[in-house]
Order: structure tokens, then C-alpha cells, then sequence
């Protein structure tokens, strides 16, 4: 036992010196940590600093009702979008027209043909024939682009024109 003792008291400097170097270095780490978490606490409270929340947890759960509602709204925002494309597409906004001289006579081109068409060729073609007594008005509804009745060369080319814009 007084062996044990002796190598104990002629290494117990270094022990010393080995447990100081410890405690220095873990003192060191300590101060290191403290440094970090005093920046992070600057950082924490400027970022809640004017938002009116007291603790991030609160702060958090803002944000994610926050981000809730956006969401919903967007979605709401995509409904009607999808919507008013649908009822688009039905909309008859393709229009073509064409003046001629119906009756070859003489005076000016007041005879036309207007088409009026959706995307599917859904639509009309309006016809008014001018003559010097008269003047003519027919419609022609169209499906497809193709009428019930026979369509005159003028009538037909304002299809193919206001088809042309689909």
C-alpha cells in the first residue's frame, strides 16, 4: 500500500497538471458556448422584437395559420381561374367579317358576313344583303363550324376566318 501511496504522491503533479489542463480546456468550451448562445438569444429577440408575440412557439403557430389561410385563398383564387377558363371557352369571341357587293351593282360594298364563333365553332353568321329597295338580314347558326342550312362563298369564308383566330 505505501508503494501504491509513494507512485501516487511522485505522479501527483502530473495529475494536477493533467486535470488543470482539463478544466482549462472545458472552460474554454464553456465560454465558446456562452458566446454562441448570447448571439442567438441577440438574433431570437430581434426577430420577435415588434411582433407583438412573446415566445416563438406562438410565433410559429401564427405563421402556420398564416400560411393556412394563403393556401385556402390560393385555392379559392385557382376555383374561379379554372372557372372563368371553362366559361371562356364557350364564349363566342372569335369574329370575322367581310363587306362585298352582293348584287354586283352598281354602289358600294353594304352587304356583309359576320361569323361569330366560340373555341368549338360554336356560333352564328349574320348576313345583311343591301340592294338599292332592300335590305336583308339573315342569321345562320352554326355547330361545329357547319350550318343546317346551305352557307354562300362569303359566309364560308368568314367561317374560315374567324376560325383561323382558335
Amino acid at each position: 500500500m505505501s508503494q501504491l501511496n509513494e507512485t501516487i504522491s511522485d505522479q501527483l503533479g502530473w495529475f494536477v497538471i493533467g486535470f488543470t489542463a482539463v478544466s482549462l480546456i472545458l472552460l474554454l468550451i464553456a465560454i465558446v458556448q456562452g458566446v454562441k448562445l448570447r448571439k442567438m438569444r441577440r438574433r431570437y429577440e430581434a426577430m420577435i422584437k415588434g411582433s407583438g408575440v412573446e415566445d416563438l412557439e406562438s410565433l410559429l403557430i401564427d405563421l402556420r395559420t398564416q400560411s393556412d389561410q394563403l393556401e385556402d385563398t390560393q385555392n379559392a383564387h385557382k376555383d374561379m381561374i379554372e372557372s372563368i377558363q371553362t366559361r371562356m371557352r364557350g364564349m363566342k369571341a372569335n369574329v370575322a367579317m367581310k363587306r362585298y357587293n352582293a348584287f354586283g351593282e352598281r354602289g358600294n360594298d353594304l352587304s356583309f358576313s359576320l361569323a361569330i364563333l366560340d373555341d368549338n365553332k360554336d356560333g352564328l353568321v349574320l348576313t345583311s344583303l343591301y340592294n338599292r329597295e332592300n335590305s336583308y338580314l339573315y342569321s345562320k347558326g352554326l355547330t361545329g363550324g357547319e350550318a343546317q342550312v346551305q352557307l354562300s362563298p362569303e359566309e364560308k369564308e368568314v367561317i374560315a376566318l374567324a376560325s383561323q383566330r382558335i
